[in-house]
């Protein structure tokens, strides 16, 4: 069964800095790309950044460009979201997502539960 569950959400002062991860099972980091998505109260869901099998990254939204920073560790099978300097902005429900390889993350085949990220001014 394929499986993501976020953790590392919380509450936390603009300015500050959080690190989400999301553990994969039911398959390998090898097998799909994990794609970071926000969704805040009254918005739509958005992507934030892209992470292929390899490592490479993408970043999704030009508000986070430079300060969000996708990682993964593949013994772990668990990929990071690293989010510095946030702003309330960034407050969402953030989640994590396996998706197609090479679709830039456009085709999800599984989400994770979501966590939580406030970020107070």
């Amino acid at each position: 069964e394929v499986q993501l569950v976020e953790s590392g959400g919380g509450l936390v002062q603009a300015g500050g800095s959080l690190r989400l991860s999301c553990a994969a099972s039911g398959f390998t980091l090898d097998d799909y790309d994990i794609g970071w998505f926000r969704q805040a109260p009254g918005k739509e869901r958005e992507g934030v950044s892209c992470i292929s099998s390899s490592g490479d990254t993408t970043v999704l939204t030009d508000s986070v460009k430079g300060r969000f920073v996708a990682s993964s560790d593949n013994a772990k099978n668990t990929v990071y979201l690293q989010m510095n300097s946030l702003k309330p902005e960034d407050t969402a429900v953030y989640y994590c997502a396996a998706v197609l390889p090479f679709s830039n993350c456009r085709l999800v085949s599984s989400w994770g539960q979501g966590t939580q990220v406030t970020v107070s001014s």
